[in-house]
């Protein structure tokens, strides 16, 4: 998360000591009731109507070795589209208004001809928001392009009163983000993810489940090809979940149905408070997902990670309660991002996949006016596509290996 020269940033962090203060003080007066499950039943709680919606993000998946033990033959027939051929991966990170970056790149990547047909694409926070565009194909570039280069915080967000915050969940309504997820996540766009979801391609988004304080994979394809009459409202809540920063935005609750047949709901905030980018579990065995579908050659792994690597220098002073927030957490952010990065690259290495890093250049220096800048998105997005029509955007290992 890149520092911010906003104006209300200030202003911003004294409100955010004053809501820890009253959140110390336990209160929470504006948010609505729930019905949270007994810690006993985390692991037993399911999707109404979608039992294969989604699996925890820290283990190894259920889903996957169920699908191993299939016979060759069933396999092959079922997804003939991704055997017997090679494979391209794509995790998107999360990252805020810098997912201009990926986009950017995404698009001038579709002007060289060279962009793969990704079997697999992982999302998390705005990666999450691009994601089913990228998932599909240079056919949705311009609406990538336009999400991420017309859009201003006006557009999607509106801060709430200091009361309303104090009382509530979080600084921001995000209604109008909501809007905007429905208007671009349509009954069409969802059926198109649903083909290339039964041809065994994969679109998994990640959010953060706060009451087990961790991480869920959503299996945004399996949601699209059900027959759940509520599977569009779903897609679009994942997408809101995984967006949705906690504090400056509010958790998004999910109905889930227990063994115990009562039914209870999650809250879930965006996906970057456990990763922030991901490609698949390290206990799952992606050597034998590989000889299963007969995969040719090693596979790329392409990492498009929305934030800079280099540490900032800002000097902080006076070193008060209000600027050391922001310094504190673009640190935690950035440090976590590197962990996750590495931990890719390690698995990658385990499983013969070929590891391919783009991330922002130190050298970009536009600053923020607002949490989400148009002429800063806009610049962004052009420097991505600039570099990738240039063909060296990719490295092939995290800085420091």
């Amino acid at each position: 998360m890149p520092r911010m020269s906003s104006p209300n940033l200030q202003q911003r962090a004294k409100r955010a000591s004053l809501l820890a203060s009253v959140l110390l003080l336990g209160a929470c007066g504006t948010v609505q009731d729930r019905t949270p499950p007994p810690a006993e039943l985390a692991g037993a709680l399911a999707i109404p109507g979608i039992p294969d919606a989604r699996r925890w993000g820290d283990a190894g998946s259920p889903q996957v070795e169920a699908w191993l033990q299939r016979e060759d033959s069933e396999v092959r027939a079922r997804f003939s589209d991704i055997c017997d051929r090679e494979h391209s991966y794509l995790a998107l990170s999360g990252g805020g208004a810098n997912g201009a970056y990926g986009a950017g790149l995404l698009c001038g990547w579709s002007t060289t001809g060279k962009r793969p047909k990704f079997t697999l694409v992982t999302g998390v926070s705005t990666g999450a928001l691009a994601a089913p565009f990228a998932f599909l194909g240079p056919d949705y570039d311009d609406e990538l392009k336009e999400v991420y280069t017309t859009t201003r915080t006006r557009d999607i967000l509106e801060e709430r009163t200091t009361l309303a915050a104090l009382t509530g969940d979080s600084f921001y309504d995000t209604a109008k983000l909501a809007s905007m997820i429905e208007r671009y996540i349509t009954t069409e766009l969802l059926e198109a993810v649903a083909v290339e979801h039964r041809k065994g391609r994969g679109l998994y988004i990640a959010t953060t489940n706060l009451d087990a304080m961790r991480p869920v994979i959503w299996n945004l394809g399996a949601i699209a090809a059900s027959e759940a009459p509520e599977k569009l409202a779903l897609a679009r809540r994942v997408l809101l979940a995984s967006a949705s920063i906690p504090l400056a935005f509010p958790p998004v609750l999910f109905d889930v149905d227990a063994s115990d047949g009562k039914r209870y709901d999650e809250l879930h905030v965006d996906g970057g408070a456990t990763a922030q980018v991901f490609l698949y579990p390290l206990g799952v065995d992606w050597g034998a997902v590989e000889k299963k579908l007969g995969v040719r050659g090693r596979p790329d792994v392409y990492v498009i990670y929305n934030n800079k690597l280099e540490a900032s220098w800002s000097a902080i002073d006076p070193p008060c309660l209000t600027a050391l927030i922001e310094p504190t957490m673009s640190s935690l952010i950035r440090t976590q991002g590197i962990g996750d990065l590495y931990r890719m690259y390690v698995g990658a290495q385990r499983d013969g996949l070929k590891f391919h890093l783009a991330h922002i250049p130190s050298d970009f220096q536009e600053s923020q006016k607002e949490l989400f800048d148009k002429a800063y998105m806009t610049k962004l997005f052009e420097r991505g596509f600039a570099q990738a029509q240039s063909g060296k955007p990719w490295l092939a290992e995290p800085p420091g290996m």
